[in-house]
């Protein structure tokens, strides 16, 4: 069992179905067909989290990404005191822990489910083996991360913009 605490439900193969109800609604995953979505399923595993359990901690390694199929979860991040701040909330749909899946570094927040929650988990080895044994497939996952990661970052660059105000003439 990879995340204690959690209930390892098995491959999300069984949960092909629903996967594809919420994928229908990430724009991370609009071009994919249903065979490639059942291929990434077998590439997946599914965790029911209680209320109250860490997914995901700040600051801990990790190398897998999560897809929220059913319930509701908090993003948090311990502010220069040390005292949590909720940053945002994550429903069905929302991928989460992408960053650290892609580049190995400490996870930035922490996610935590506010009531029972289903998730899919894709870890960076999972998503080798997809990329050895069918590349345009992983290569369609890549990118769709990549445009993830962008639009993060453009709409984080934006909020700091409008926090930093108008910028003074020298």
């Amino acid at each position: 069992m990879r995340l204690p605490g959690l209930v390892h439900l098995g491959d999300a193969s069984h949960f092909v179905d629903r996967l594809l109800e919420v994928i229908e609604h990430i724009r991370l995953f609009e071009d994919f067909e249903r065979g490639e979505i059942a291929l990434l399923a077998g590439r997946m595993v599914c965790y029911r989290a209680p209320a109250g359990a860490a997914i995901i901690r700040e600051g801990e390694e990790g190398d897998f990404m999560v897809i929220v199929l059913d319930g509701l979860c908090e993003i948090v991040r311990r502010d220069a005191g040390g005292q949590p701040r909720r940053l945002a909330l994550a429903g069905p749909g929302k991928t989460l822990g992408e960053m650290s899946m892609i580049d190995g570094e400490p996870r930035f927040a922490s996610c935590i489910a506010l009531e029972d929650t289903l998730f899919a988990m894709l870890d960076r080895d999972s998503l080798s083996h997809i990329i050895a044994g069918d590349p345009r497939l992983g290569i369609k996952i890549l990118m769709a991360l990549v445009l993830l990661l962008s639009q993060r970052l453009r709409s984080a660059s934006g909020k700091l913009v409008r926090g930093l105000g108008a910028a003074e003439e020298i």
